[in-house]
């Protein structure tokens, strides 16, 4: 099980040295990845649970999000070049950059930058975004009923610019003749791209098989969920004949992770289930299901307010240094 920082960059205080700190951290402890996480907005309406839909549009969890929409963080794609000259180990991307929000042909080019910022270390997540209130403070309220088939142009035009040395696009968010992208990325063919999927196994698994992604990013996985996407993976990539198998990919979840003293309620609730905030030994049980199901890919997800980045960067220590030892054992 490869061990992910994903930087609380969306909280509701944090500063660029705290950020900082937990990246350097990641690189010390010797984590596959850090990852930042997209948020442009976060509406009024959200501190009164006023959102068009739940968070996520998971029905486990409330109609806001969970940071207050005064709070003070970062936007997560500024953060990828940053990380780029602050690591020189840790592989960097955002999870999940709504890609209705930005040009494919921009988002591409720049991605391909990146890559050579960062030496070949580029992961690149892609989703279609859910909060309709999100997309308005985007200028993208048109694209929303056709998100999905905007993260389809998006890949296409992605994989098309880095692997080719003139590409042309006609499609109904972009529509360009044969162009000259700059330098292609410094990872061949091109940077692993990973599909969002939190409600539909169907639509993501269709992409990975159709565009030969190098995985999956969920959040909040039980052990239950991580085997369902597995196998709707799995039938997929039957389904279209692929060479790939699902032990090919890597299977990622963005799960919140605080050790307490006093063991968690650890009964059923979903995705709000506390599957890694308990006592070290809670935390060290569910990760052994949760890696008996396939999560290959744990994006750590540090809590988004009353736990003091302090606090994190000591439950990070001990996960590295005293739970995955227990749970590798397995």
């Amino acid at each position: 099980m490869k061990l992910a920082l994903y930087l609380p960059n969306f909280r509701n205080m944090v500063t660029v040295k705290e950020l900082e700190d937990l990246t350097s951290l990641a690189e010390e402890l010797d984590f596959d990845s850090v990852w930042t996480l997209d948020r442009i907005v976060v509406p009024e309406v959200s501190d009164h649970q006023g959102l068009q839909y739940p968070f996520g549009k998971i029905d486990e969890f409330p109609h806001a999000l969970p940071v207050s929409s005064r709070g003070q963080w970062f936007q997560g794609w500024p953060l990828i070049p940053w990380l780029a000259a602050k690591t020189s180990k840790v592989r960097i991307g955002m999870s999940i950059t709504d890609t209705p929000f930005r040009a494919p042909g921009v988002l591409a080019a720049e991605l391909a930058t990146v890559d050579h910022l960062s030496n070949g270390r580029l992961n690149v997540g892609v989703g279609a975004g859910w909060m309709p209130e999100e997309f308005a403070a985007a200028s993208a309220s048109h694209i929303y009923p056709k998100r999905h088939k905007h993260v389809r142009e998006t890949i296409e035009i992605m994989q098309g610019t880095w692997t080719n040395d003139l590409f042309e696009y006609h499609g109904e968010f972009a529509d360009f003749d044969r162009c000259g992208f700059g330098w292609k990325p410094v990872q061949k063919p091109h940077p692993p791209i990973f599909i969002a999927g939190l409600n539909d196994p169907a639509i993501a698994s269709s992409r990975i098989s159709k565009y030969g992604l190098a995985g999956w990013i969920g959040i909040q996985d039980t052990p239950d969920k991580v085997r369902q996407w597995r196998g709707a993976i799995q039938q997929e990539l039957e389904k279209l004949g692929s060479s790939h198998s699902i032990d090919d990919l890597e299977i990622g979840s963005m799960i919140w992770y605080t050790i307490t003293d006093q063991e968690s309620d650890q009964t059923p609730r979903g995705r709000a289930s506390n599957l890694l905030v308990g006592t070290a030994a809670q935390v060290t049980d569910n990760l052994k299901r949760l890696r008996e199901a396939g999560l290959n890919l744990l994006l750590i997800w540090p809590p988004f307010a009353d736990v003091p980045v302090s606090k994190t960067i000591d439950d990070l220590k001990r996960l590295k240094e005293e739970i995955m030892p227990k749970v590798e054992a397995v």
